[in-house]
Formats: structure tokens, sequence, C-alpha cells
């Protein structure tokens, strides 16, 4: 190399390089070598992996079938005079879709012991067996979704999109994510010694309960009924889920398609059962003595009633009970406004606002409250209503039916009274009755601002398409109007990452919170649950998965093969026979054991030998 930085190796392959040049060739071929080795690596696990993978066996099970006469029902309700069979109907439409006969208390019977039967071998087996019913469960879904989602919307009246991110998309999430880290989750945890027990191992093991009992909600028909099954027979159990009687015409078919996977992997089907009752018969489930755990979904009247009857047999329940959720819009949120209301939009009216962590309440600060409302008014005036099903070639649906009309009076007084109160009603409010489907249960889109904590509909669930906008006027008054009413289940906050956002997030009495966005903890399998009237206990995540296991702590010998193993010293055998110097003994162990410093530890092994 001369003195220019030139190489200067005559005929050599460097000849007449800068040093530079050179440099600049030993990085590339660095980050050549390396990018090449980190693909290697990478390729390597990818093929072990899909070596190793549990194969995808497709199948195929009976859809439901709807009436050749498409009869129209008058005034459609699930209970039809003359019998005591469930009369399912379309709620967009009013179409008459069948009866399905309730089960009595002897047909629970029947599903418990089929089930408890089928546990007793699917407990054997491992996790790689159950992935594979999993994994073929999230094909035959992938393959169906179109015609899940068209079952779906039949059933409880929403659209193929709200169907399609609200059912297939969280239940695709769940499998996904059992499949991916459900083991890890089961797998024993070993857990940490201390000083006196430093010969010990402590482990803790999931195992599984046995039958477990879901009672779920009817306003997701599908992803409501799939996802216990999933968290249960990965976890080991066998399940019984009983299924809302507003959508008990779908329940068959969507629990086949579970039965179905269990099947065509060599697996005893009945492990999986899908009921449907009367509310005076659920008590016999709930109080059942071979059900090991129960997982509820829906009202809190409700809720109480099933944690009375679980008492009978002392079941563990867990309570999930709906929620008022609030958006809370900082000041700092301004700029963000476009993209904020579309989540607001989607969040309020997705499923006709029957989504029990949908937006209930919108928090508004000054310097966006008028922006928020003004942008609000003209999008939520624009949505139209129908049945996704039916419309032409040149309609179009946002919003669908409500699953009764039921709640339409009560919705309808709580609009009246916050009016009455001061309130503004700017779009909607009351019974929208569709020139079409004129037996079909819908609720216009309503947009209410102006509210405040005291009015009844801030603090009740209103669980329909109904936008309630409220004023705060600091970040502290945001939380405290979001904590007013006896319900925690989740929020959401919008703005920048700054005290504010920090504040409301830490002081928010909830189970969740999504940051900038809504709902979002539901589709990365976050443990899912509330606090409050919002209820107890959570499913979803790892913290789902041990909940439906028998956590059996172990306390191991560490080197038991050498012998050593615990021992009563003679001072404190039975009969002792010196209880002073047995007392000064054991005083001494726990200062060795819990003793400040050396010296405390000093003074342990010296008590100890006093007391020898």
């Amino acid at each position: 190399m001369n003195p220019d930085g030139i190489a200067t190796n005559p005929g050599g392959f460097l000849e007449g390089w800068t040093a530079w040049e050179i440099e600049k060739l030993m990085w590339t071929i660095a980050a050549i070598v390396t990018v090449s080795s980190i693909s290697l690596i990478w390729s390597s696990i990818w093929a072990v992996e899909w070596y190793t993978r549990e194969p995808i066996i497709a199948y195929e099970v009976a859809r439901p079938t709807r009436p050749d006469d498409r009869k129209i029902l008058e005034k459609p309700s699930i209970k039809a005079s003359g019998t005591t069979a469930i009369q399912c109907y379309a709620p967009a439409t009013g179409e008459f879709l069948g009866f399905v006969n309730p089960v009595t208390p002897e047909g629970i019977d029947r599903a418990i012991d089929r089930a408890h039967t089928a546990q007793k071998k699917w407990a054997l087996t491992n996790f790689t067996q159950r992935r594979q019913v999993l994994r073929c469960i999230q094909a035959y879904v992938m393959e169906h979704q179109e015609e899940i989602c068209r079952v779906a919307c039949l059933d409880s009246g929403k659209t193929m999109i709200d169907a399609t991110l609200g059912e297939v998309l969280v239940t695709l999430e769940k499998l996904n994510w059992t499949v991916q880290h459900g083991e890890k989750a089961l797998r024993p945890s070993y857990r940490p010694t201390n000083f006196l027990m430093a010969y010990k191992t402590n482990r803790v093991e999931y195992e599984p309960l046995g039958v477990v009992a879901a009672l779920v909600s009817w306003n997701y028909p599908f992803h409501n009924l799939i996802g216990p099954m999933i968290s249960a027979i990965f976890s080991g159990n066998g399940i019984v889920v009983k299924v809302s009687e507003n959508t008990a015409w779908s329940a068959a078919y969507f629990s086949l398609i579970v039965k179905g996977a269990l099947y065509i992997c060599g697996h005893d089907p009945h492990l999986v059962q899908a009921i449907t009752c009367w509310p005076q018969t659920a008590n016999y489930l709930t109080s059942h003595p071979l059900i090991s755990h129960i997982t509820f979904i829906g009202s809190r009247p409700v809720a109480k009633l099933v944690a009375v009857s679980a008492a009978k047999s002392l079941t563990p329940v867990v309570a999930e009970l709906g929620g008022k959720d609030a958006a809370i819009v900082l000041d700092s949120a301004l700029s963000d406004l476009p993209r904020i209301i579309e989540i607001i939009l989607r969040g309020t009216f997705q499923a006709a606002g029957q989504n029990c962590i949908g937006i209930e309440r919108i928090v508004a600060l000054p310097a966006v409250y008028d922006r928020v409302v003004k942008a609000l008014e003209p999008r939520i005036r624009a949505l139209r209503l129908g049945s996704a099903l039916d419309a032409g070639p040149d309609e179009h649906v946002d919003v669908g039916a409500m699953i009764s009309d039921a709640p339409f009076s009560r919705l309808e007084n709580l609009i009246a009274l916050a009016v009455k109160d001061g309130a503004r009603l700017l779009v909607g409010g009351s019974q929208f009755h569709h020139p079409v489907h004129h037996s079909g249960h819908y609720f216009h889109p309503t947009l209410l601002v102006d509210v405040t904590p005291n009015m009844a509909i801030a603090n009740e669930e209103c669980f329909g398409p109904i936008c309630v906008v409220m004023r705060a006027s600091t970040p502290k008054e945001a939380y405290e109007i979001a904590n007013t009413p006896d319900f925690g289940l989740g929020a959401s906050v919008y703005g920048a990452w700054d005290w504010a956002m920090r504040l409301v997030i830490k002081n928010l009495r909830t189970g969740m919170v999504a940051v900038n966005d809504f709902a979002v903890f539901y589709a990365v399998q976050l443990p899912f649950g509330g606090v409050g009237g919002s209820g107890y206990g959570r499913f979803a995540g790892e913290e789902g998965l041990r909940g439906l296991c028998n956590i059996k702590a172990i306390c191991d010998d560490r080197f038991g093969w050498a012998g050593l193993r615990t021992t009563i010293p003679k001072q404190i055998r039975y009969p002792i026979p010196d209880i002073g110097r047995g007392y000064i003994f054991t005083k001494g162990v726990m200062n060795l054991g819990y003793g400040i410093g050396l010296r405390g530890r000093w003074r342990g092994l010296k008590g100890m030998w006093d007391g020898r």
C-alpha cells in the first residue's frame, strides 16, 4: 500500500484499489455472509417446522337448510303458540327458519355423559394431536368463511362485513394463537425455591378439569360458540356449550365444524356438545356435579342466577357481563380526528351496537368536542339499514338488524329522558320501520350529544346502535366520567402519548384498554374480562387457558437420587424430648433461613447448635 492509500501488490487481486474501496468490499462481503447465514438458519427452522407440522385433513359437514316456502312471520318471536319448541327466524326479515327442540334435564345428562366419556381419552392426547384438530378447524373456516358468515347473518341479523370481522377474523386469531402459543402456556412452570428448601425443586402443572360448560350470548353466534370449544379442547377438557335460544338455528352447524375436525383426526366427536334450552332448564346444567367450570357470557341478572346455581356444586364461574365502554378523545388527538372518527363509527355501530366491548360513550375534551360532533352527524345520518343477504345489486347495507324488538321501548325511553334533561338528539332515536322487511327488527342509528354523567343513558348498557357523546373539561374529569357507571369491561383512549394519556390509562377502572384503537386487545388474545358490574375472571390468552385447568403445585426432591430428602431433626420428633431445646432449635432454623444479613444467619446457626 503506497502513501496515497492505493494497493501496490503487482498483479494481485486488489491492485489499484484504494483503502476505502477495500474496506467497502469487506463490509459488503460481511453483510452478504450475515444475511445469507440468517436466511439459512431461518430456512432450516422453517423447513423443520414444516416437516414436523401436524397434517391438515380436509373434511365437510352438513349445512343448515332453509324451508323452501320462505315464509315471513308477521310478528316473529322465538316462542310459538301450540309448541314448546324454539321458533327460529331471521331477525332482519322475519323469515321462518325452522323449529329446534329444547333439551330436557335428561338430555343434559346425556350430553355431559358423552363428553365425560370422550374426555377420559382426550385427556391422554398430546399437544401435537390437539394442534392438528385446531389446524383442521382453521382450514375449514378459511375455506368456508363466506358460508359461515351467511349462516351467522341469517341467524343474528348482522351484515356480512360485521360477520367477517366479528365472527371469522377473531375465531381465526384464537385458533392461530392457540396453535402457536397454547402449549407454552400449559407446559409445566418451574418456580424458585428458598435457602432452607434449596434441596427441593418446584413446579406448577396444568391438568384438565374434566368437562366444562359455557353459556354464551347470541350476538356472535359462531365465535361465541367456537371460542370456548377451542380453549376447552386444547387444555384437555370436554365441553358442553349452552347457546342462546335466539340463535339456536345455526348452533348445530357451527358445532359440527368442531366435531368434524375431531372425527377426521381420529378422536371422539362427542367431546364437544352444543345444547339449547329454555332458561328454566339451564339451572340443571349450571348446578350439575360433573361440570367442573362455567364460563358465562350474558347479562348481570342472569349471571347472579348462574352463580347461585353453580354454588350448589361449588363450580367456579367466569362471568363476562357486558360493559359501558368509553372512548376518551383527548385534546392532543385533534390532528388525528379523521382516523379516530372512523374507528368510533366502527366501534359504535358494528353488529348494530350489540357488542359487549362496543363503544357506548364518547368522552371528548374541549378542543375536540365540537369537531367530533360535527364529523359524526352526517356520517351517522347516512347509515343504511337492511338485510345484507337480501339486498339487491344496487342496495347497500351498513347496519343490520337487532336480534329482537324487545329492547326498543327501553332504548326510546332512555333517549327521551336524556333529551328531557338537556341532551340534544341529532339523529335517529326510535325504531326503524323497514320499507321492505316489515317484520325485521331495526333501530335508527342514533346520535345523542351533550349527555351528562347523571343521565340514565350514560349509566345503563344500551346494546344498540346509539352513539352517545359527553363533554369533559380535563383528563381527570374524563376518566371520572368513564368510571361512573357500575361497569368496567373495556375502554379506549385517543391522543398523544403524554402525561394526560398515561394519567387516563392508569385511572380507568376497566379490565382492558386500547390505546388509539378500538378493542384490539381482543384481536391479540389478551386476557378478556372486566371488573365491577362487568363480571370477574378472564378468558382468552394464557390466563384463559390456565383457568380451565387444575393448577397443581408440585414440590419435588432435587437430589432424591442421592438420598437427600427432608428429615425431621431429633430435637422436634414426636414425642419431643425437650420442649425448651426444641424451641431454641426451631428459632435457630428461622434465623438461619430468614435472618437479616450474615449476623442474622450466624445467630441462626448458633441457635441450632445450642438447641442440639
